[in-house]
């Protein structure tokens, strides 16, 4: 009889292993984005969401997204979400830091008390994060010039659009833009131009150096700024060469018009999808990423296949 009560138990253990009926396991990692009314956020939810899903299907857990994204940017309040997400128990924790300086405390009192965290898009680089998904900001303006070259045929004149003056991923990518510069000899750049960082100041910004200088025959836009709003750029399709960053549904609309030659499409998807990857590796496998940076690729998109890409949109946006 207690053979059989042996056999028994040894049967269901034996079963559960193959099934992960009792090895089942729940992680629940939070993730806190800039501003939960972005385009390119709400992608990278789609894809923590989506990621989760596939973990826990092909590894017989359970895998959680605990959102706890600010309507708007504020890095307070991804500060308090990240000591909410500690003290409700999340496994681990991804961010995308709207201020290094504020998220960096935050981030190492959650790694201090065993949860590991990564960041995405923009990091804490002085913070105990375990690593960081994004983009190579001087990469980033190499390719954008280097784009730009190949549609003005190697000559012309060129402005950088540079965003915001004292933000240091920004800095990187007109410092990209201007080594690439190098290589062509018959480009000359007139300047980097700053501004606020709203369609209406970035479109307006582009209207009074162009009416300063009609001589400039490309644009750098190492951010995408003026192109989220309608009628931004007042020259004729195709007069004037432009590739810009990003490449979220408000701007494909100037892909098709020619009035923009190149986008250069962060991983926005993947934000989420690496981001998680790399917590569960951590606390489910104690796995490491490769290094403290993973690089995410540019994804040219251009007249030729934007269509297809605009399919990703109808994917990673809530449906309404």
């Amino acid at each position: 009889m207690i053979r059989k009560i042996s056999l028994t138990v040894t049967s269901l253990l034996s079963l559960a292993a193959v099934t992960g009926f009792a090895a089942d396991k729940t992680y629940t990692f939070g993730v806190v984005a800039k501003s939960n009314n972005n385009p390119v956020f709400q992608a990278a939810k789609t894809g923590a969401e989506d990621e989760a899903a596939k973990l826990s299907k092909e590894k017989g857990v359970t895998v959680k997204i605990d959102w706890r994204t600010p309507n708007e940017e504020d890095p307070q309040k991804q500060a308090d979400a990240l000591e909410q997400l500690v003290n409700a128990g999340a496994s681990g924790i991804a961010v995308s830091c709207s201020d290094a300086n504020k998220l960096t405390d935050a981030i190492d009192k959650a790694v201090d008390n065993g949860v590991p965290v990564v960041c995405f898009d923009s990091d804490a680089p002085k913070s105990k994060r375990l690593a960081d998904f994004g983009t190579d900001d001087i990469d980033c303006g190499k390719k954008v010039m280097s784009e730009l070259a190949k549609v003005m045929d190697d000559k012309g004149v060129v402005a950088i659009l540079a965003g915001n003056q004292n933000a240091p991923n920004l800095q990187k990518r007109v410092e990209g833009v201007r080594e690439e510069a190098k290589n062509h000899p018959n480009i000359k750049i007139i300047d980097a131009y700053y501004h606020k960082e709203t369609p209406q100041d970035a479109a307006a910004k582009v209207e009074q150096v162009m009416q300063a200088h009609p001589e400039i025959t490309g644009w750098a836009m190492i951010g995408g700024w003026p192109l989220f709003t309608d009628n931004a750029l007042k020259f004729p399709p195709g007069s004037v060469k432009v590739v810009a960053v990003d490449a979220l549904p408000a701007q494909l609309g100037y892909l098709k018009s020619g009035h923009v030659q190149v986008l250069l499409a962060q991983q926005v998807y993947e934000w989420g999808t690496k981001s998680v990857d790399m917590l569960y590796d951590k606390v489910a496998e104690n796995k490491n990423p490769p290094s403290t940076f993973v690089k995410g690729e540019l994804i040219p998109v251009t007249k030729e296949n934007v269509d297809e890409y605009a399919e990703n949109w109808k994917k990673w946006l809530p449906k309404k």
